[in-house]
Parts: structure tokens; sequence; C-alpha cells
């Protein structure tokens, strides 16, 4: 019999607030200090209810949630702005169990997207829902609702201004990933994953990348792993990352870390930058990145507590 989570008891999470070019002679003190913070509080968020014997996609919501709330990352509050000067956000959630999935794209009042894609996958026929389809379906369903000023900041609104005086092209692509994701398994064996971004700073014409779409940016299968991606999403997208890793270690044999890593080595022959989490049912989690930083935090059973930037 393979070993799972529900074999031993194990439960871990992963978390992430996007990978970039983050190194420690761009970020100053306060700077670390704030995001390990903000990392912690999301990290305890989601262990805070695997400890309690909760499902591990009631862990990822929680933690996804606590980071679209804290404007240090880019989803939810704090999200980027378009070209246009709005804040549009996509998310995703996948269970595991019984692979059911749930994705919203360009929304603009609900204030964790994560929870509206949860909700598509258990009150809906269907998977994925966008723009104003996606926030009538969120009001039928009493998710709640923001103004738009809720996700504006200050900083990401001077990151737009700073890109169209720079004219950096279509949008700013100088390595900054602010996705967010979680993933997890429970003590009964079984993974989910969520993912949430606000997308790129400038993106236009309704752009969407990979983070809301399953098999791309997220996915999660009790027969091989959870995956949540961060990075730049055409390339992701176009190698299917997050269900071509579960597919190796599924159907390989391959290792989730091995697997992980030739992934990306695929993505970066396309050009592309980023970074992944992976859980495992068997309790394990892990990660890894193709850009200088990436923020993370991972948590586990056996007192696994740790949050990191850098390389």
């Amino acid at each position: 019999m393979t070993e799972t989570s529900e074999t031993t008891g194990r439960w871990a999470i992963a978390i992430h607030g996007g990978a970039g070019s983050m190194t420690p002679e761009t970020m100053d003190a306060e700077a670390v200090a704030a995001h390990e913070a903000a990392l912690g509080v999301a990290l305890d968020a989601g262990r805070a209810v695997l400890m309690a014997g909760g499902s591990a996609l009631d862990a990822v919501c929680a933690a996804v949630a606590a980071l679209e709330d804290d404007p240090h990352f880019n989803a939810g509050r704090g999200a980027v702005f378009t070209y246009h000067g709005t804040n549009e956000l996509d998310a995703a959630v996948m269970d595991g169990r019984t692979r059911g999935a749930g994705a919203v794209c360009g929304v603009t009042h609900t204030r964790n997207p994560v929870h509206l894609a949860r909700t598509v996958m258990e009150k809906s026929p269907h998977v994925f829902l966008s723009g104003a389809g996606a926030e009538e379906f969120a009001r039928e369903q009493n998710v709640e609702q923001v103004d738009p000023d809720w996700f504006a900041t200050e900083p990401r609104w001077q990151q737009l201004q700073e890109m169209k005086a720079k004219k950096l092209g279509w949008f700013d692509a100088g390595l900054k990933y602010g996705t967010v994701g979680a993933v997890a398994v429970d003590a009964g064996g079984h993974v989910a994953a969520a993912t949430s971004t606000g997308g790129l700073t400038g993106k236009r014409w309704g752009r969407i990348g990979d983070s809301p779409l399953i098999g791309a940016g997220t996915y999660a299968d009790d027969r091989a792993a959870a995956i949540s991606c961060t990075g730049s999403g055409e390339q992701f997208i176009r190698a299917a990352v997050a269900h071509e890793i579960c597919a190796r270690i599924r159907l390989g044999g391959e290792g989730p870390q091995a697997a992980t890593e030739t992934v990306l080595d695929e993505v970066g022959l396309m050009g592309g930058v980023g970074g992944v989490i992976y859980a495992t049912p068997g309790g394990e989690t892990g990660f890894a990145f193709t850009t200088p930083g990436m923020f993370r935090g991972q948590a586990d059973s056996a007192g696994l507590r740790v949050v990191g930037i850098f390389g």
C-alpha cells in the first residue's frame, strides 16, 4: 500500500506570495520583516485549520484569503492596476479528493476571490466564471462584496505610473510575479490547491494569466499532488505546468521535487520564469523557483514552521 497522510496521520501546508526579483540587496530589513510577518499570518491561518482536523480545502482557502487581505501581495487588497487603472482579480481552487474545481477571472468587487472560486465549485454547475457574470453569481450567493477602492493602494498606483512613463512595453514584465497560493494535505490524505492574483501591472484587453486556469497555475489530484504556481503566465499556460507536474508524478513515477524542477526547466526553454509549491498525499511539501526569490512558507504536523524569501 502506498503511504499517504491518511495512513500516517501527517498533515502539511505550503504557501507562496509570488516569485520575482527580490534579493537581499533590493529589499531592506524593514521590508523583509514585514513580508515575513505577513507570510506567517497566512501560514498560521491554514495551519490552524489542519491542526484542528480540518480539510486541506479549508486550509488553503484560509491561507489564501489571508494573503488576499494583506496589501504586501498582488492579490485582493494590494493587487496591481491594469493599464486603464482598475484592479481585476483572478482565483482558482481545486479539491484533490474529487477533482472538483472552481475559478473566476476579471472580478472587481469580490473581497476574497478565492472564496468566490470555491463557491463556483460548490454551488454552481460550472468550473469557470468571468467578469460581471461571476460577480452576479457572487451577489446571489452572498459572497462578500466591497467597493473597488478596497483593493487600491498607492504603491501599486505608482508602479503603473512608472511603467507608463518608461514605456516598458505591453505590460510590466520586470520579474514581479505577485500571485499568491497555498497547497495542503490533511490528515485524511487529501490534497487541495488555491491560487489568487491581480495579474500583471498594466495588463490590457482583459488579459488572463495561468493562476485561474485549472491545469496551468492550479491543480490538485489525490493520486499525485496539489500544485500552485506563480510566474510568467503565458509560458505557464503553454506548458500546462500544474497538470504536467502531477502527470509526471502519477504516470511517470517521478518524485515531486524532480517533476517540479523538470517542468520549470521546460518553462525556461520557452523564455519564462517563476515558481511552484506542491503538497503530496504522503505529507510532503516543497517548492522550486527560477527567479532570485519567492515569498514562501511551510508548516507540518511534525513541528515545521518556516518562511523565506530569497534563493
